[in-house]
């Protein structure tokens, strides 16, 4: 198969990749190779991609038009999986207009090519950030959401309206997938279990926000990735309409379908850290905050329909995710230096 990915310097499309092309896929990868964070890192991931000889890198903003739609048609994908954006939920609060520019006019881009070449499966990164402070849970895919609490989650969730719209018009098979707290080895260095493990790694102090009463349904990179790959054989279609009970989120206007990524187990905080101090073998300083700006209490996913649509859902321990995380990160200072992550 040959996929387009956008975002194949990042964290998750870094990933993603790489599974795909150790499968024997072709990939075409698409990356502004923003600073929003170190740009060393993103590099470090593209030079490891670039050992696969069927991976191509484009390096490019989706706001350029020109660029993308050269790319796009010169890659002729049968599976486009668009995971660039502007990161952040506490980022969107000091500078909007970033999202703005990738995450809603990008995604329009990536629509409006979609709408003009015959792709098989179009797929969309949005987040559990939809559900904004949803007090029922788990948070299930049909459950109102439409009172979001950062601009950053009204770009995403504009993405998925728009989305809808182009599948219906132009009949493009669409999945949107909406992550939840993803984690692992090459991950951002604005996550939280990137910040503890530094500060740790340089005897400063690790700071905890909403007093350590917040919960989060943390993901495993590499159950995100299975995920991800067995959806994208799941093209939408009323052939595949899940028909136990009204979990199933197929639009009957369009083969258009939004899915949960996550386990459904939820971790508090307090419990995080202290997975992360094991998996470290010291224990941290800690300095307790209040709950930022753009914060919610938690989240909490619902797996069933991912499990009724691919018979899977995540299953990695914290206790292995954070291990994983920490002998990366010690393997990958060796490699940046001196360079601040």
């Amino acid at each position: 198969m040959r996929y387009f990915i956008t975002g194949t310097a990042g964290f998750i499309g870094f990933h993603l990749a790489r599974r795909l092309l150790q499968d024997g896929h072709e990939v075409t990868g698409f990356d502004g190779l923003t600073p929003y964070y170190n740009v060393k890192l993103k590099e470090m991931r593209h030079a490891a991609l670039m050992q696969f000889p069927a991976f191509r890198p484009v390096v490019a903003m989706l706001e350029d038009r020109a660029a993308l739609e050269a790319a796009v048609f010169s890659a002729k994908p049968d599976i486009l999986i668009h995971l660039a954006a502007q990161a952040g939920v506490r980022y969107s609060i000091e500078n909007p207009q970033a999202y703005l520019r990738s995450n809603i006019e990008g995604s329009w881009n990536i629509l409006e090519l979609a709408s003009r070449i015959e792709l098989r499966h179009l797929m969309l990164a949005s987040t559990s950030s939809i559900y904004g402070s949803n007090p029922t849970v788990p948070f299930h895919e049909r459950d109102r959401a439409d009172e979001p609490l950062t601009f950053y989650a009204a770009s995403k969730k504009s993405m998925e309206l728009m989305a809808h719209s182009y599948s219906h018009l132009h009949k493009i098979p669409t999945t949107a997938f909406r992550f939840f707290t993803v984690y692992g080895p090459w991950g951002r260095p604005d996550m939280a279990l990137f910040k503890f493990v530094k500060n740790m790694m340089e005897d400063k102090p690790i700071e905890i926000y909403g007093q350590g009463n917040m919960s989060r349904d943390f993901t495993y990179i590499d159950d995100l990735v299975e995920s991800v790959v067995r959806l994208s054989d799941v093209v939408p279609s009323e052939l595949n309409r899940v028909t136990d009970g009204e979990i199933d989120t197929l639009s009957h206007q369009a083969p258009f379908r939004i899915v949960n990524i996550g386990g459904g187990q939820p971790t508090s905080l307090m419990d995080f850290v202290e997975k992360v101090e094991e998996a470290m073998g010291r224990r941290a300083e800690r300095i307790m905050l209040p709950m930022q700006k753009g914060d919610v209490p938690r989240t909490f996913a619902s797996p069933d329909l991912l499990l009724a649509l691919t018979g899977y859902r995540p299953n990695t321990t914290l206790e292995t995710g954070a291990r994983a995380f920490v002998d990366w990160y010690l393997e990958a200072r060796q490699e940046l230096g001196s360079v601040d992550m």
